[in-house]
């Protein structure tokens, strides 16, 4: 029996007294807990329920994916497509506690007595989190044991038990997800689960495993895509017709979509469904200022896909890749300068010159998500914007999305979702029959075929609006183009080796040379410019430019340890080895067993 008691240790044993709060635990004894004295009436589940809200949480970075330029940090995926992640060194599978603590409610809930809506409301929200919780895990790991009820110590057979397929897991987590989009209640806070939330989890999951089935062909479940395609939808259709929210659209272009990511106050914004409330008075608040300049920049790729602000495209201008960036923000789509710093920022308006940016991350700064107000940006884990979790502008976009990949998409779908976020920034809507297929993304995405011109339109639309919020990196694992987490990113187009203005204001700011031995290219420089330069060396080996003494950015690193796709299994990942260890009858997903 030792080795179930690791397994448990490691995962399945819940600490059930950390994860309710006080006032439940007044209800029983506190030390011998017993499941006879649990869930006795509508109030228990709703503060048990209460300790699940962690479980779903904002995102305000796009991770490691071709969104991003430089990174700092480290990654899973990182590791992966540079040949540095092996079973041996794998993370991951330990969070089993989360579904014991969901099944261990949903087993007992029977014994609750109250209003039958109310118990179900809460029922809901536990099988919403389970479902997203399995989801997140199919994303992963593709076939994983699926578990409806909590497991015991004794209970070997189910603890050595091995993967479910892939199909009868996700048919359980869209089961979770119907039941909480019909029995968790409408009403409620935006700091709430709602049957709004419900809804547009059910679309989100529903349209990933749609595109995963039709693109990644070697499941083999690509007949059945449409089904999860109709999923998406068809809940999606029902936040826009009945769920009262709205794109937030005041006239102010721009700074109504920045208000979304940098509020302090989103409660009464019908764009957000769902939201993390932070507050100075409640002590609660986000670490949303390192998205600038810590330890990311966002990518060249990304900031070319913004259109312009006429609706036309930035890859026809002419000599568009080498546009340095005081001229890339000139008439583009005003969502560019509010994700990523244009020249000429300013981290707080009473300073007396802009923000200079460094060009080691690439030099795409990215400020969505950054608290403008510098009174509520005081440290680490110290901003007090709210975060949006789900908003409305990712069902237009679900709904978009899967009514294209359906092949019946009209012109009124299309005002109705695309037409609306453009609408918010002074934009011209996307006219479905008039939309030629852009290259670029066809190159990008090179497996569209069917209704192929809207499709990669509704792909730009979703990464422009989405942009830093987490959905990237699972965009390109669903669209089977995870080829593309393995191309070298590039950051801004330096014209050659010297010093050159980042802020806009016709003085130079830094400078890049090739090393503190040859100043040449600054000699002639007036003394009193040269004085004020922040100068960077390319020998020092962090980046260096794509044409030797010219060009775009690149980094260093992705030339020293280079990155590659190895195969459908990247797509996944492996198990660490002390669980099929302790597990023989887990199987590594696809070929990472060799």
């Amino acid at each position: 029996m030792k080795r179930f008691n690791i397994f448990l240790s490691v995962g399945m044993l819940m600490v059930f007294l950390s994860s309710c709060s006080k006032d439940f635990l007044d209800r029983m004894p506190q030390t011998n807990i017993s499941e006879d004295m649990t869930f006795l009436n509508v109030k228990d589940l709703e503060v048990y329920t209460n300790s699940m809200y962690g479980m779903i949480g904002p995102n305000y970075s796009d991770g490691f994916s071709d969104n991003i330029a430089g990174l700092s940090g480290s990654s899973t995926t990182d590791n992966m497509v540079r040949s540095n992640l092996t079973v041996a060194n794998a993370g991951g599978w330990d969070d089993w506690k989360s579904l014991r603590r969901i099944n261990f409610m949903l087993q007992n809930v029977h014994k609750t007595k109250g209003d039958a809506a109310s118990i179900n409301h809460f029922i809901g929200i536990a099988r919403l989190y389970r479902a997203n919780w399995y989801y997140k895990m199919v994303m992963t790991y593709g076939d994983v044991p699926w578990y409806s009820a909590k497991i015991e110590e004794n209970e070997e057979e189910l603890l050595m038990k091995t993967q479910d397929p892939r199909t009868l897991v996700v048919d359980s987590v869209m089961a979770d997800l119907e039941f909480a989009a019909e029995h968790i209640k409408p009403d409620g806070t935006n700091t709430r689960i709602t049957k709004w939330a419900a809804l547009t989890l059910l679309s989100r999951i529903a349209l990933y495993e749609g595109s995963y089935r039709k693109y990644h062909t070697y499941l083999k479940l690509d007949q059945t895509s449409n089904v999860f395609f109709e999923k998406a939808a068809k809940a999606a259709k029902q936040v826009m017709d009945q769920g009262g929210f709205d794109i937030y659209n005041t006239g102010k272009i721009g700074e109504d979509y920045r208000a979304l990511f940098s509020s302090t106050d989103l409660s009464a914004n019908k764009e957000v469904i769902f939201y993390k409330k932070n507050s100075t008075g409640e002590g609660v608040a986000n670490n949303s200022h390192t998205v600038f300049d810590y330890q990311w920049a966002l990518s060249k790729d990304l900031m070319e896909e913004f259109l312009m602000k006429d609706g036309t495209r930035f890859t026809n201008q002419s000599g568009y890749d080498k546009k340095v960036i005081t001229e890339l923000f000139k008439d583009r789509d005003p969502r560019l300068a509010e994700t990523i710093m244009e020249p000429g920022f300013k981290t707080n308006p009473e300073l007396p010159v802009p923000y200079i940016l460094k060009p080691t991350f690439g030099g795409y700064l990215q400020v969505k998500f950054y608290p403008r107000d510098p009174s509520i940006r005081l440290g680490w884990d110290l901003n007090y914007t709210d975060l949006p979790i789900m908003r409305y502008a990712e069902v237009l976009l679900n709904y978009a999305e899967a009514k294209a990949e359906l092949n019946d998409i009209s012109q009124a779908d299309l005002d109705a979702t695309i037409g609306k976020l453009r609408k918010r920034v002074g934009m011209p809507n996307l006219v479905g029959g008039s939309v030629t297929v852009d290259p670029i993304l066809a190159a990008r995405y090179p497996n569209v075929s069917s209704n192929k011109a809207v499709i990669l339109e509704i792909r730009r639309e979703r990464r422009v609006e989405l942009a830093a919020e987490g959905f990237r990196a699972n965009d390109l694992n669903r669209w089977y183009v995870g080829q593309l987490f393995a191309e070298n990113p590039k950051g801004m187009y330096v014209k050659g080796l010297g010093a050159f203005d980042v802020t806009g204001d016709g003085k130079v700011d830094i400078a890049i040379l090739n090393s503190k031995d040859d100043v040449t290219p600054i000699a002639n420089l007036p003394e009193d410019e040269k004085k004020d330069l922040v100068i960077y060396y390319l020998s020092e080996n962090v980046i260096y430019l794509s044409e030797g003494t010219k060009g775009h950015i690149l980094f260093a690193r992705d030339r020293d340890q280079k990155r590659e796709w190895k195969g459908d299994y990247y797509y996944y990942r492996p198990i660490p080895i002390q669980q099929t260890t302790l597990n023989p009858n887990l199987k590594q997903p696809f070929d990472w067993a060799k």
